[in-house]
């Protein structure tokens, strides 16, 4: 296993996996990448019934706030913002930015078109 998570693409494959979960979880209508100009991007924005659910993907082993989620939930106006991560431990990162496993993808209650 360490092996596998010493390799160079190991990150960008991980975040595609759970990009996909997501997707099979929650649809991918009204589902979008987001950037700036400014260096700053979303992975992925789902629109739900007037609200805003961003996600970001992150192979790491303690998400945090970063400056493009800062930028993020200042420009998009974000309802939630969950960062996702492959541990197992929620928890809060700002008001309205939380981190969660991959497995509790799942048990996002959110607003079905």
């Amino acid at each position: 296993m360490s092996a596998l998570r010493a390799h160079p693409r190991y990150g960008a494959s991980w975040e595609g996996f759970a990009l996909e979960q997501t997707l099979a979880v929650f649809g991918d209508h009204d589902a979008y990448f987001w950037n700036t100009i400014r260096g700053a991007e979303l992975d992925l924005l789902l629109l739900r019934r007037g609200s805003r659910y961003g996600f970001e993907f992150k192979c790491t082993d303690a998400p945090s706030m970063t400056r493009s989620i800062r930028i993020v939930c200042e420009d998009i106006r974000l309802d939630q913002l969950y960062v996702v991560y492959p541990g197992k431990e929620r928890y809060t990162l700002s008001e309205r930015v939380e981190a969660i496993p991959l497995t509790s993808i799942p048990d996002l209650k959110m607003k079905e078109p």
